[in-house]
């Protein structure tokens, strides 16, 4: 018993449990035969998640994560702590220990959460997984990384965090951290997955994922004066996306109309029916907006358009008015209402990330709608979205900065004559320190629309705006 008559674990006989099957693991077979090593080990560990499965489900009051934890991660640094014998095995060990975790994700044992998280962030697990030849170990971080995301989405999305639910939050936070600096090619690779299981609360959380940018690449400074983006060499790139884009869409049966719709213009009730297609219906019987969907649609559509685009060849404008894409884009921000067109305006901010031929396209569609807009209530909306993202603490995504003084910087836009600039002292000293932040002292309220100097603004002209002169 220690102090205050709590009891006191006593690990001895659990270490040397564990220590006896390294030993068998690393000596019990012929050394040419790393079948019967691997072999070994998935015996062990299938026999810890048996008993630990167990306990959690038939014995909850005497269940200690501790003690499960502590074997696992014994076995996870002596199998893969540098050894010649284990040499040969050790992306198999990685791989077993990996499907270990995905068997105790969260969301099927909540009370095993804090270890988990502890055991896929292991020094010997993370970074030797994302450091593999080839990325073999990246889909299979990224699927632990969802799990963790999907067990928090209630949690974060209600906003309302329980001190537990908290601390696992920071630790993703943390996570997150890590990877933004050591391995930034993951989350660039898989942003689309990762942020599709982040709740539009989570501000913060998304632009960690969002910032991110390859090693090889020096981003450009978005506050360079009449910053030339169209002439950047990396903006006619387009990034690697790792994740499934369509996943979501071919699950709905939409891929195909939407397709169809990209390649011939037709028919118009594919653009009347979409709305309705967005929608799902909860447990409740309550309609919602499925998220997932809207963002796979956004993203696929963005593709495309730019591959239509791109095999136009070179012009002196391609407009992005009076084409398909923006039909579809242009139909859901007048028909969605307030919450559907706020996660349309998401999806495609989320596209806002580093140089590359989409976040240059996405840029300018958002600048488009904008401009095109009928209602001030959509110009609100789409400010909002670029805002929130900027007035949370850094880093924040090179595409967002860029497309956010231009909005606020081009007369064309007239955004400081917009009324909701000014609804209220408080908003208009946040947009004045926002904009200070971005570019310095705002302007005063223009009277025309369109440069009287003549120079294009941070957006350039390679995405033509549509009716530019």
């Amino acid at each position: 018993m220690g102090g205050g008559g709590r009891a006191v674990l006593n690990f001895r006989a659990l270490d040397a449990l564990s220590k006896l099957v390294t030993i068998l693991v690393k000596y019990f077979s012929d050394s040419s035969s790393a079948n019967t090593r691997l072999t070994l080990l998935h015996r062990a560990l299938a026999a810890v998640l048996r008993a630990l499965l167990h306990q959690y489900e038939h014995e909850p009051q005497r269940f200690n994560q501790r003690v499960y934890f502590r074997m696992l991660a014994n076995w996870l640094f002596d199998l893969n702590a540098p050894d010649p014998v284990l040499d040969s095995i050790n992306f198999p060990v990685l791989t077993a220990f990996a499907n270990a975790l995905h068997a105790l994700q969260p969301a099927r044992l909540p009370g095993f959460a804090f270890a988990w998280l502890e055991l896929a962030a292991h020094r010997m697990l993370m970074p030797r997984l994302l450091a593999a030849k080839g990325q073999r170990g990246w889909v299979l971080f990224q699927r632990l990384l969802v799990h963790l995301l999907r067990f928090l989405h209630p949690f974060l999305q209600a906003a309302q965090l329980p001190e537990p639910v908290r601390l696992l939050y920071r630790g993703l936070l943390r996570v997150l951290l890590v990877l933004l600096h050591d391995f930034p090619e993951f989350l660039c690779d898989y942003h689309f997955a990762l942020v599709d299981c982040i709740p539009t609360t989570c501000v913060q959380m998304r632009n960690i994922v969002l910032s991110a940018f390859p090693r090889t690449m020096r981003l450009p400074d978005p506050f360079t004066p009449n910053l030339k983006v169209d002439l950047l060499p990396e903006i006619t790139q387009p990034p690697r996306i790792l994740s499934n884009v369509t996943h979501a869409l071919d699950q709905a049966g939409l891929r195909a109309d939407i397709d169809g719709y990209l390649l011939h213009r037709a028919p118009y009730t594919v653009l009347l029916e979409l709305r309705h297609r967005l929608l799902v219906t909860d447990v409740d019987g309550r309609q919602r907006f499925d998220v997932p969907l809207l963002n796979s649609l956004v993203l696929h559509v963005g593709i495309q358009a730019i591959a239509q685009l791109q095999a136009k060849g070179p012009q002196p404008a391609s407009p992005l008015s009076n084409c398909a894409p923006m039909d579809i884009f242009q139909q859901l921000t007048a028909e969605l209402d307030s919450e559907g067109r706020y996660l349309l305006l998401n999806a495609l901010a989320n596209q806002l990330r580093y140089p590359n031929n989409q976040t240059h396209y996405f840029s300018c569609v958002l600048l488009f709608l904008f401009h095109e807009a009928t209602i001030e209530q959509v110009q609100e909306q789409i400010t909002r979205v670029l805002v929130e993202r900027l007035i949370v603490h850094r880093p924040h995504p090179w595409g967002l900065l860029i497309t956010f003084i231009e909005l606020i910087k081009n007369p064309r836009y007239n955004f400081w004559a917009k009324n909701f600039i000014r609804a209220a002292p408080e908003i208009e000293k946040l947009f004045e320190s926002v904009s200070r932040s971005c570019m310095g002292a705002p302007p005063t309220p223009p009277s025309g629309q369109g440069r009287a100097d003549g120079e294009e603004g941070v957006v350039a002209s390679a995405f033509s705006l549509g009716g530019e002169h």
